[in-house]
């Protein structure tokens, strides 16, 4: 560790203006690092659905930037309950959260792209850069140049890729070709709530065949409702009126309320997409290059802990380059406190999504113990404590 606190980098490009990119960018600004996002979307347009914020990803956030969670937490919904019911509307069983109680957070449900704006909204604006698609970099000792498809460059002292699971900047670095598609589709939309269709602190989870819908509220009055379903065919539909028909269509015999719900949904809001991961890499890092987010470790939504552990990687990140010497010792710290980690919840993430759709039954106490110590070292993750860094006890080979 070095006795000054002075970062190692002075300017930084970051790819990406998801919640990834963002959140890096207000980590390394707070330690007076010259943080700029790079985003191909020519404006911030109210996309996306409904995201699970857990107590590990609202712990890194505060220490990002404290009072960030407490928005948030005016923004979202707190859950309280889950429920668990039949596509025909039948309840199997509910469930009590006790995350407040055991972690000191709770389970908090938030419009991705209001959490987008509410994290803009801690950047000086002319640090984001919009309409900047990246197509390439290079680099050496000194700097690395990105370049954009619209014949801008920007020279940093370090390139961070946080432009998600078809990452433009992992390609450049890595080249390791499409993400794996893992069997099933995935459609989901945010509306205005015209209804009460659930409480407000609950989240209800219907499972049909080879099918699940989660219901989600976001706060602010609006809903989301998210249906994937188990499906040979990854291909996307053509117009977005094609894919509400095909969601309609693949959801046609569930309860009268998911139907309706989607068929008021404006096409245009529904996003359509095929759940892919990558395999875990052993590296992150080359020279003056690094990857976060879904672009270093893209896993399923069964844990529900992309976002979350993006907001882990953006604070161990701006820590390595505020407490170590040099930029490599930096990298290298960082991808050693990272890469374990997000490999053991890649890989156990990935087995959860094909749980997902096998018919609801008990669990033994052997696998039940198992996931309960599994998802307690996930959730228990606390960016003031160093126990933070040591492994699961059931590691995986990289």
């Amino acid at each position: 560790m070095r006795e000054t606190s002075k970062p190692v980098v002075e300017k930084v490009a970051i790819i990406g203006g998801g919640i990834g990119g963002l959140a890096t960018a207000i980590a390394l600004r707070k330690q007076g690092i010259d943080a700029h996002v790079y985003e191909k979307a020519r404006e911030f347009c109210p996309v996306g659905a409904g995201l699970g914020l857990q107590p590990n990803g609202l712990r890194c956030l505060d220490a990002i930037k404290l009072g960030i969670v407490d928005t948030l937490k005016r923004s979202g919904c707190q859950v309280e309950r889950v429920t668990v019911k039949t596509s025909a509307g039948e309840t199997i069983r509910t469930n009590e959260s006790t995350m407040m109680e055991k972690y000191g957070h709770p389970l908090l449900i938030i419009w991705w792209w209001r959490l987008q704006q509410i994290l803009a909204s801690e950047l000086p604006s002319e640090v984001i850069h919009l309409n900047h698609r990246c197509i390439g970099f290079e680099q050496n000792e000194n700097n690395v140049v990105t370049h954009f498809d619209n014949g801008k460059t920007a020279q940093a002292d370090l390139l961070i890729g946080a432009d998600g699971v078809n990452s433009a900047v992992r390609q450049t670095l890595i080249g390791d070709g499409q993400p794996r598609y893992v069997g099933s589709m995935s459609w989901r939309a945010v509306l205005e709530r015209k209804y009460q269709l659930l409480p407000p602190d609950e989240v209800i989870l219907m499972k049909g065949e080879k099918s699940i819908v989660y219901l989600l509220n976001v706060g602010e009055g609006n809903i989301s409702w998210l249906a994937r379903k188990l499906l040979p065919d990854s291909s996307l539909s053509s117009t977005a009126a094609e894919a509400k028909s095909r969601v309609l269509q693949e959801f046609a015999n569930w309860m009268e309320p998911v139907r309706e719900l989607i068929a008021q949904t404006v096409p245009e809001r529904i996003l359509e997409g095929p759940i892919c991961d990558r395999l875990p890499l052993k590296q992150w890092s080359y020279g003056r290059v690094t990857l976060l987010g879904d672009a270093a470790h893209p896993m399923t939504p069964a844990a529900g802990q992309g976002a979350n552990t993006t907001f882990e990687d953006a604070y161990e990140l701006a820590e390595c380059l505020r407490n170590f010497p040099d930029l490599q010792t930096a990298l290298a710290n960082y991808d050693n406190r990272r890469i374990q980690r997000t490999a053991i919840i890649q890989t156990r993430s990935a087995e959860g999504e094909k749980r997902y759709y096998q018919p609801t039954q008990q669990t033994n106490q052997q696998s039940q113990q198992n996931f309960d110590e599994f998802r307690h070292w996930v959730y228990d993750y606390d960016p003031k404590s160093e126990s933070r860094l040591k492994p699961w006890k059931k590691t995986v080979t990289v």
